[in-house]
């Protein structure tokens, strides 16, 4: 029987602690997946927080995996291969959700809708970027999670893959804004990116433009230039060679980049900026946003990782993503904040196609399980992921919570615990899951909005699923490799697609003729939603 989170207010948690000692600080997040500590301040002013007053902001870690699906993480999926006992051992001492949602079904519109609340459909950009792609996808007034918190006096921090556009330019100084290989081809490298991370929200930023080894530029980004420019043509036949290698592009490459060894390049800048800050700045709040490669395709553990999992390469791979989130979390005990440490482990989309189709087939791993649908899918399988959160001491242990929350909720949920007040034109499609963390088991959504890469959305609400659109909107399963998951349409003639996923979990039996109350219902709220630029409630 699912337990339910104790009904203890945060806030009053933290003055009872801040009352009797003094309060450490840390975050950790995990697997595309989110870790993130989040202490409650009772300060509600919008101005930025005085010194005096940063001994009650919570610190916050965001760790994000990249296309871990819902049945790679053991806790979810009791048939998993790879055992992930650093994030199961989160579920057993926090919350697991078993209803969140990436905004979107694959990287760049989930990336800008995680930062600013904002569902990214309503930008009316398609697919994702490479290469020298861009401008960033964020206007330079938007609010975003990192430019709030460091209004309220955060150290910001993002290490890892950015991948929501980057204007480089030209020898001439002029924007290329491109994607492809012979865009990337002519950046200037001595030249600053005008709008990086750093101009986004984070004090610091190392990292790579797009995805770190499927890209047209294989560099390291350092705040807003790259100090090491790329010399060469990547040799892919150095590059290990196996059913899960595949998707690296023939990009452009620094002589200090290695695609094996990328998630750990990014694990030790977060290792690093957790030990400078806090022995230099112990009184300031962080947020780190730790923004990982694993386990996006190609499937490259590190050396340290082969044949760990008995799973193969993939297997290798998820098994690296999870003992990262395991050096994060002991990192926050060696530094004794993890007792104060809010945890938030969460995936930006589905499982990739050939990943799975591969696993399943040679190793018996279904990292889609149990749902229908993979990466760029609208059914849940391109966007049902994980989300685990972990507070010692504060929230209930081994909890299950089944209300249905997006990752564009984190923004409006850590504004919430600080007690900041979003102003009405910022986060938009952002409800805060506080009364959740507090106990609640109410829902805390009228409706949650879905998109897919080509733009398709569709809407939720309680158990009814709406698809404005025939077929998934995102994979064509009339192609070779997917035609055998192909299942037969049982509402030929509808213009959508409806479903009773509590009847129906695995998305069956399209209801739209049968139901069209609720079928017109949904699109309506669709349409509104579409149409008033929001969707969560006025403020």
């Amino acid at each position: 029987m699912d337990k339910h989170v104790q009904s203890v207010s945060l806030s009053s948690r933290v003055l009872g602690a801040l009352a009797s000692q003094s309060v450490g600080r840390g975050v950790a997040v995990g697997c595309g997946v989110i870790v993130f500590c989040l202490m409650t301040s009772t300060v509600t002013s919008t101005e930025p927080v005085k010194e005096s007053m940063m001994i009650s902001r919570p610190n916050i870690l965001l760790i994000l995996a990249d296309d871990l699906g819902f049945g790679d993480v053991s806790c979810y999926n009791s048939e998993a291969k790879v055992q992930t006992r650093n994030v199961d051992r989160l579920a057993t001492g926090g919350i697991r959700f078993t209803d969140a949602h990436s905004p979107s079904t694959v990287c760049t519109p989930t990336r800008y809708s995680l930062l600013t609340g904002q569902m990214a459909f309503r930008l009316k950009y398609r697919g994702v970027f490479d290469g020298a792609g861009g401008p960033c996808l964020i206007p330079e007034d938007r609010l975003t999670l990192g430019g709030m918190l460091q209004d309220q006096g955060y150290h910001t921090a993002m290490f890892g893959k950015w991948h929501i556009g980057l204007t480089f330019s030209d020898h001439d100084g002029h924007p290329i804004c491109q994607n492809g290989q012979q865009a990337a081809k002519r950046i200037d490298y001595s030249r600053a990116i005008p709008d990086a991370p750093i101009h986004r929200g984070f004090d610091r930023f190392w990292g790579t433009a797009c995805c770190p080894t499927t890209d047209w530029i294989y560099a390291f980004i350092d705040g807003d230039r790259v100090p090491v420019p790329p010399a060469g043509t990547i040799d892919r036949t150095r590059l290990p060679q196996h059913e899960w290698s595949f998707d690296c592009r023939g990009g452009m490459v620094a002589s200090d980049f290695n695609h094996t060894e990328v998630d750990l390049a990014f694990l030790h800048k977060s290792l690093e900026f957790l030990d400078d800050h806090c022995k230099q700045h112990p009184d300031q709040p962080f947020f780190l946003f730790h923004s990982m490669q694993a386990v996006h395709l190609p499937s490259f553990p590190a050396q340290a990782y082969l044949g760990k999992s008995q799973a193969g390469p993939h297997g290798d791979f998820i098994f690296e993503f999870d003992d990262i989130v395991g050096q994060l979390l002991t990192k926050l005990d060696d530094l004794g904040v993890a007792d104060n440490t809010l945890v938030i482990v969460t995936s930006d989309n589905g499982p990739e196609v050939g990943t799975v189709l591969n696993m399943r087939q040679q190793y018996n791993h279904d990292g889609a399980r149990p749902w229908r649908g993979l990466k760029r899918d609208n059914w849940e399988g391109g966007h049902r992921v994980p989300l685990i959160v972990r507070w010692p001491g504060h929230l209930a242990s081994g909890t299950i919570a089944n209300q249905t929350v997006c990752l564009t909720d984190i923004l409006a949920t850590v504004a919430d615990v600080l007690g900041f007040a979003l102003p009405a034109d910022a986060a938009e499609d952002s409800v805060s899951f506080l009364p959740v963390l507090n106990g609640s088991t109410m829902p805390i959504r009228e409706y949650t909005l879905h998109q897919t890469i080509s733009l398709a959305l569709g809407i939720r609400k309680g158990k009814w699923k709406y698809l404005d659109h025939m077929g998934s909107g995102g994979n064509s399963y009339s192609n070779a490799n997917l035609k055998a998951l192909a299942l037969p349409e049982k509402a030929p003639d509808a213009p959508g697609q409806l479903y009773d996923l509590e009847a129906d979990p695995g998305e069956v039996n399209n209801l739209y003729l049968q139901e069209p109350l609720v079928a017109k219902e949904l699109k309506g709220l669709l349409t509104q939603a579409i149409e008033s630029g929001r969707s969560a409630p006025i403020r």
